[in-house]
This record gives C-alpha cells, structure tokens and sequence, in this order.
C-alpha cells in the first residue's frame, strides 16, 4: 500500500517517524517551503522536511499543494491513502476528493477544532484531551472519525511535555487505522469549539485575569511559543515557567520580593520562574532579578 505523508511541525514528524519504521512507510513526504527564521531572517527548513531527509524519504515541498504541478507529482505516485498532520494548509478540491484521506488531529474532535487544539485545550483549563484519526472535508476539522484515544491533561503540563505524548499516540492510532480500517462517524453537532491560532495578544499576560488563568496560559505555550510581560520602557519579557500565588501586587505591576519575580493580575499574583530577557536567553527569573531588580523601580 503506497502513502504520502504531509506534515510540518515538530509534532508531524513523531508520526512521521513512526510510520517510517512500518509497512506504511511513504513514498513521498510534502511539507512547507523553507521560511526565514530568526533574527537573521536565515531560511531553514521545517522539522518533517529535515525528517524526511534524514529517513531517506522523497520530498516535496511546493509553495501549494493544490497547484497543478503538486498534484501531478503526487499522482504519478498513485498513492493507496493520503496522511496528514499539522501541516498547516488547507487541502483543496479536487485534490481533497482524489483520494482517501487520513488525518491525525490532536483534541477529541469535536472540541478544539483548529490550529491549537492542544495549546486552547491546556488554557482552557481541560482535564482530558486526545487525539482523533478523522476523514478531512472542506470544513476545518468537522470530518468523520473513525479512531480516537484520550490523554489525561496532568496538572504540570506544559504545550512541551503534553504535544510529545499526542503525537505518539498520533502515531499508533494513525497505523492501527491503516490495518483494520474502523468504521467512521460523523460528529455531533453538540459540543464543537474553534482552536484559534495562537496570536500576539494571546502571548500577552492580561492583568486582569486570575493567577490560575495566567499559570494555565503561561504552560500553554511553553516552550514553543512563550508568553510575555512587559518591563518599564516597553520591553517585553518572555515568560516560560509561572506559578499561581496569594501574594498582593498591583495588577499590572511586577515586583521583587526576596528572589522572587512577582506580577499582579486580578484577585493574586502569578510568581514567574523562567524567563526570557529581551534578546537573552531563558533563565531561571530568581537569576534575572539578581541582576536586574533596579529596572523594576
């Protein structure tokens, strides 16, 4: 049986990696063309497209995999079963009703539809999340399922210790589909939540939310993403580690008690414990302050 894998991110490639070492391996992996990255704007690739290479696996990386030549190029194949996951673009008639589709997304479909179902799902303050194996239509993530497998979310989860325990589980259901071919269903109407693209103001910590809210927020994008306070003068300082506490500080306003980095939001404090400087890298904030309390006054 012959299949093409698409996928982009970090994620996709555990998956990537595990249908590699089966009968499933592809014939063909497609991803996204390099983009400019970091602060030299240097192009590199993305994490399946390095994958692919480093397995052995042809690739493709067209700037759509809609166009006529991507098409060709994935017909000439004549590919069994199409696997995606977190590629991160739409997939178009007619290519989307040329073949049999599979796709690996993390959440228990209908909840998180979307591009940060795992990251909305740790905000939000879930206690389970998971994976479905789903049929894609031209609606975002509203296909038929046929497999799905829950996660328990544990109290210290961050985005990085959550994303690597999904994209296993990814892995296996994506091949026990593969050999037994579960029936699919579609989904109920009830219950369905849209996971929004994380964005700028997201990564920002809202003063007027709880201390629990912003610990939730703060472990949602740690460490891909990071969120963010800001200094006096209108820097901005990432935040990678935070903890809800009772101390009192103004909202909005940080403040060093001992060695201990505090910034007030609504009805507490969120303690934060790894940051990262403007143009420096992540530390311990205990570390930061000892070297920086005076920017604070």
């Amino acid at each position: 049986m012959r299949t093409v894998y698409l996928g982009t991110s970090d994620f996709a490639v555990t998956v990537l990696e595990r249908l590699a070492e089966s009968r499933w391996r592809p014939a063909l992996v497609i991803t996204r063309p390099d983009r400019p990255k970091g602060r030299g704007r240097k192009l590199s690739p993305p994490p399946v497209a390095t994958a692919a290479r480093d397995l052995g696996i042809e690739l493709d990386q067209p700037d759509s995999v809609n166009s006529d030549e991507a098409r060709a190029r994935i017909a000439a194949l004549e590919p069994d079963a199409m696997l995606i996951c977190a590629f991160g673009a739409l997939i178009k008639e007619p290519l989307l009703s040329d073949y049999e589709w599979l796709n690996v997304h993390p959440s228990l479909l209908p909840r998180w539809r979307g591009a940060a179902p795992i990251e909305r799902a740790i905000d939000a303050g879930d206690e389970r999340t998971g994976v479905s194996i789903m049929r894609p239509t031209a609606e975002m993530d509203a296909g038929p399922v046929c497999l799905q497998r829950d996660e328990p979310i544990r109290p210290g989860d961050t985005y990085g210790t959550l994303a690597p325990r999904l994209a296993r589980i990814g892995g296996e259901l994506l091949i026990h589909t593969l050999e037994t071919h579960p029936p699919f269903q579609e989904q109920p109407a009830e219950g369905v939540t849209i996971a929004d693209k994380i964005t700028a103001e997201d990564r920002r910590l809202d003063p007027q939310r709880t201390p629990a809210e912003l610990e939730r927020r703060v472990r949602a994008l740690s460490p891909h993403v990071g969120a963010w306070v800001e200094l006096p003068g209108e820097e901005r300082m990432g935040v990678l580690g935070a903890r809800a506490t009772d101390d009192r500080v103004e909202p909005g306003h940080l403040d060093a008690r001992e060695d201990r980095l505090l910034f007030g939001c609504s009805g507490g404090a969120l303690e934060l414990l790894e940051v990262k400087p403007p143009g420096g890298r992540a530390m311990d904030a205990g570390a930061w302050l000892r070297g920086h309390a005076g920017r604070l006054v």
